[in-house]
């Protein structure tokens, strides 16, 4: 490739990456408005959000194959295909079960584009270069998640929230264009069988661990439907694990799990957007129904979440290029802990947007340590032909953890709230509390007397800030839980691994 475009394939890259990823957060200021057109429940809303991220985690890992067997860029341009005629099906949705399906399919492009950037980039780059792209690819990452409420709210506000998808169009088609004339076409294909029943055996178990704990949400963690999707999700498990270690070509070859360093490194994966992210959901909610911000405005509130990602990123990439992932990876999530515990210390019933402001810098500062890191750590334990298997690893833990981080601190917040509700005599305080959480205190109020209308939106204010701030503990503990399992499980010291089709660069992760 010559010079003058040695930068286009990164600019591809990117283009995909921030669309995908836009799109797990880009909703979340847009939800009172589809609550409202669509008339759905609290449920209705985890899923438009879960739905999306659930079929992107759950499928990264057979996606990892298909690349590796079908080549990266082939299947990186059927992602953005798809990915562009589920985004025209959600903008167009009559109804909820129809823009949640919509949603689910998006997820599918939305795998197949993410679990290829990796190996693209690995081909695209060598040497220092290569850490420069992935400090800016981990800059877009980083920033995209906070990003996507400030669009969101533009375009809702602006337009309305189903332009929130249908702007992913012109985007995808650029994408397209660009893959098709700058991404190299040769790469190495890994033979063998694609692994059906590892990819569905695992789709069972990682849906209907995330269905359990939503289900949690409304039905609690003592109903037999709850029980029995943990219990199905745990038989899905162990038969995923016993079809992996059987199959000659597995989608996720266990063994990678007994490299210290590259357990350490899923666990940050699973845990960073759990931390950083999934409490979005509840923030934005909070600050349209209650503090009564317009959409946009609610988005602009993650800008300092988003300008610290990006710098901190570009910096780190560039910097901490073939140094071991130990320390940048731990500190990051440590400062992601920081931040959603500083946010929690901020937040109480007379805060307003304020509040958010320096928990969001520190979290966002942690994010852009972490995920050039993670990006580089990834393939970096395989051989090139394994790196879509590495990649997907990755990525499949960081969406599972938000998917599964969103339904965790959805019951977090209403059991909070409802239990502050109760105390202030609230009739049918759980009704209220998933009220609070699905954007209805304005409905909430209009069915009250006048009289004590006042009252109520106090203790509603009271309320949505203790669920929150259970949130945001939950979240902390998040962070600060993968910051210490990094530390003690990554090795300090990067050395080369000896392999036959390896070269020593490519181990930043060893045992």
């Amino acid at each position: 490739m010559e010079q003058k475009n040695s930068w286009w394939p990164l600019v591809t890259i990117c283009l995909g990456t921030f669309m995908l990823l836009v799109d797990v957060t880009i909703v979340n200021v847009a939800l009172p408005q589809m609550a409202a057109d669509l008339h759905t429940s609290f449920t209705g809303l985890q899923w438009v959000v879960d739905g999306y991220a659930l079929s992107l985690g759950v499928l990264l890992l057979g996606a990892g194959a298909l690349g590796d067997r079908h080549g990266h860029r082939r299947l990186y341009a059927a992602g953005l295909a798809l990915f562009a005629l589920a985004s025209l099906a959600c903008g167009v949705a009559s109804g909820t079960e129809v823009l949640i399906a919509a949603r689910v399919v998006q997820g599918v492009g939305a795998a197949a584009m993410f679990t290829t950037t990796f190996a693209l980039i690995n081909a695209a780059y060598q040497g220092r270069a290569r850490g420069v792209a992935y400090g800016v690819w981990g800059g877009v990452s980083g920033a995209a998640a906070a990003v996507g409420p400030i669009l969101g709210g533009l375009l809702t506000e602006a337009l309305s929230w189903r332009w929130i998808f249908l702007v992913n169009l012109p985007v995808s088609i650029a994408a397209l264009v660009l893959c098709g004339t700058v991404l190299r076409p040769g790469e190495t294909v890994r033979r063998g069988r694609f692994d059906v029943a590892g990819t569905l055996t695992f789709t069972v178990a990682a849906g209907a661990l995330t269905l359990a704990v939503i289900r949690a949400t409304t039905e609690g963690w003592s109903s037999v439907q709850t029980w029995g999707l943990l219990v199905l999700s745990g038989a899905g498990f162990a038969a995923f694990s016993l079809v992996e270690r059987r199959s000659p070509d597995p989608m996720l070859d266990l063994s990678l799990l007994r490299n210290r360093s590259f357990a350490g490194v899923i666990v940050a994966a699973l845990l960073v957007n759990f931390a950083a992210f999934a409490a979005f959901t509840y923030t934005s909610i909070w600050l349209q129904s209650l503090i009564g911000l317009s959409p946009l405005r609610a988005g602009l509130t993650g800008l300092p979440m988003s300008i610290l990602s990006v710098v901190v990123s570009g910096i780190a990439g560039a910097k901490l290029h073939g140094r071991s992932p130990r320390l940048v990876i731990g500190v990051g999530m440590l400062l992601i802990g920081a931040g959603a515990a500083l946010c929690a210390l901020m937040v109480d019933a007379d805060a307003s947007w304020p509040a958010l402001i320096a928990g969001y810098a520190v979290t966002g500062a942690g994010v852009g340590l972490v995920m050039p890191a993670l990006a580089q750590s990834a393939t970096a334990a395989v051989s090139r032909e394994r790196a879509g298997m590495a990649a997907g690893a990755v990525t499949t833990a960081r969406q599972l953890g938000f998917a599964i981080g969103i339904a965790v601190l959805g019951t977090v917040f209403v059991a909070r709230a409802e239990s502050h509700l109760s105390g202030h005599g609230v009739p049918d305080p759980a009704a209220a509390a998933h009220g609070l959480a699905a954007g209805q205190a304005g409905r909430i109020l209009a069915g009250v007397p006048a009289a004590v209308r006042s009252t109520v939106d106090g203790v509603l204010h009271g309320a949505a800030a203790a669920g929150l701030d259970a949130a945001f503990l939950v979240a902390a503990a998040a962070g600060l839980a993968g910051g210490v399992a990094v530390l003690a499980l990554v090795r300090a010291t990067p050395a080369p691994v000896a392999s036959d089709d390896r070269p020593a660069e490519h181990a930043a992760v060893h045992q």
